[in-house]
């Protein structure tokens, strides 16, 4: 099957070059880009041409599929939460806990749609998520299986919690795990289901869920293992001054510090927020080739503070964006969370600090990078067809001149959204799934637990 994007106003290829190509067609099929230039129907074979489908794109942006490198998909079952809409992170996890230890497959199955399909509605083709809490029988499977339904690309990563409040940890002990059926499940899931390939739609890492709530022989253990797999590895780290206070008091450490004695830096390697990164850890982040996933919108939320992103970019840091959990953020618009980022990143270092294209770059092929996707985050031939076609024709951009300042003047919701070829997203509304039968599915599950 062919698809050929045509005519499009402008496409932000995000490619080695940073090419942008006014009035530009996109020819895919097999699930990559073949071709991309002017006028390509006229070029194509007879027996090529009659099967194609169009995508008119006149009027419209084209970017790549936006990743997300940060989320907990199961809290889209506890946004706003009453308790917790105006805790600091410590506090904020503590109300939130007793919650979650009530939730099974279905909540976690119903969150990760709920959680996916707002993301592929904001031009988010590419997702990760972590997932560290197992209450009632939840398994990985249930956000696998909805990132299958939803059709989005997905990097699920099986994270763990195992040290409890009676050994001096933050979380509840019903929410930890044991570690030896932790490093279990983490083998399991990834013979199950990690695809190594080019263009795979599933890829799996592991992910213990923060300093504070596993021990430092987990954290080694799972990075031993993830390497002997060749999966990434991923954890939260320097989030906020609490944070920092208690990696000092039980490590006597920076988080940076920790995080590299314990093997946690590499290419193989992102961590999530960093917003206390010390100089010196930043600087050893760019020489490892660490990632980061910035969180703006959660950030802000929990009052952390703004992580220095410039700088890492600069120095050379593999930077990427997420929306983290629905609890802490509590949306997970991609787009929004792009516009987020580069305007605090303003507010810290001056108005020409990060332009509409460096955000954009971060929300793309910097995402792609963090993830370790050469072969996704860019529109170039040979590279997986992940597209997102913006319209430019609504209130938002009415009298903008600049197509590409989206993040200025732009839509929040994508036209059109493709994952490996296939359209997901079409005409601003998701074509794969009943998602209004889906949002019944959650608020009626929420509702029980409300109660």
């Amino acid at each position: 099957m062919y698809t050929l994007i045509e005519n499009a106003h402008l496409v932000m290829t995000m490619d080695d070059d940073a090419r942008e190509i006014a009035s530009a067609d996109i020819l895919i099929a097999g699930g990559e880009i073949r071709e991309i230039g002017e006028n390509l129907l006229a070029s194509l074979a007879p027996e090529v041409s009659n099967k194609i489908k169009i995508i008119d794109a006149r009027g419209c942006l084209v970017t790549p599929g936006l990743v997300n490198t940060h989320h907990h998909l199961y809290q889209t079952m506890t946004r706003a939460v009453p308790e917790a809409q105006d805790g600091l992170l410590f506090g904020w996890l503590k109300t939130l806990y007793p919650i979650w230890e009530r939730f099974g497959p279905a909540e976690m199955h119903s969150g990760a749609v709920i959680g996916l399909a707002e993301l592929a509605l904001s031009g988010c083709s590419l997702s990760s998520d972590h997932m560290y809490i197992y209450p009632n029988g939840a398994r990985l499977e249930d956000s696998i299986d909805a990132a299958t339904e939803v059709g989005v690309r997905f990097h699920p990563t099986r994270g763990a919690m195992s040290i409890g409040e009676s050994k001096g940890g933050l979380p509840p002990d019903s929410l930890v795990e044991c570690e030896e059926a932790i490093l279990e499940d983490m083998v399991r899931v990834i013979d199950a289901h990690h695809d190594d390939r080019e263009g795979a739609m599933v890829r799996v890492g592991v992910a213990p869920c923060s300093p504070f709530s596993v021990s430092r022989e987990l954290m080694r253990d799972a990075a031993v293992l993830a390497r002997d797999k060749g999966v990434m590895m991923h954890t939260h780290l320097a989030e906020n001054e609490e944070d920092i206070a208690f990696s000092r008091e039980k490590f006597g450490c920076t988080p940076g510090e920790y995080a590299q004695d314990l093997g946690w830096v590499g290419s193989d390697v992102w961590h999530a927020h960093c917003v206390k990164l010390e100089p010196k850890d930043l600087a050893m982040f760019a020489a490892t080739r660490t990632g980061v996933a910035h969180c703006p919108c959660s950030n802000c939320r929990l009052g952390s503070g703004i992580a220095p992103v410039v700088e890492m970019l600069n120095a050379g840091v593999k930077v990427g964006l997420g929306v983290d959990g629905s609890a802490s953020n509590d949306m997970g618009n991609l787009i929004s969370e792009a516009r987020q980022m580069m305007l605090l990143q303003r507010v810290k270092n001056g108005a020409d600090a990060m332009s509409v294209r460096r955000a954009l770059w971060v929300a793309t092929r910097g995402g792609a990078q963090v993830l370790g996707r050469d072969d996704c985050g860019q529109i170039a031939v040979g590279k997986r067809a992940d597209i997102a076609v913006w319209g430019l024709s609504g209130l938002e951009t009415a009298g903008s001149w600049d197509p590409a300042a989206i993040l200025l003047a732009g839509p929040q919701r994508v036209r059109d959204l493709f994952v490996e070829g296939r359209q997901i997203v079409r005409d601003a509304q998701l074509a794969t799934i009943d998602l209004g039968a889906a949002i019944n599915r959650q608020n009626t599950l929420a509702r029980k637990l409300m109660a």
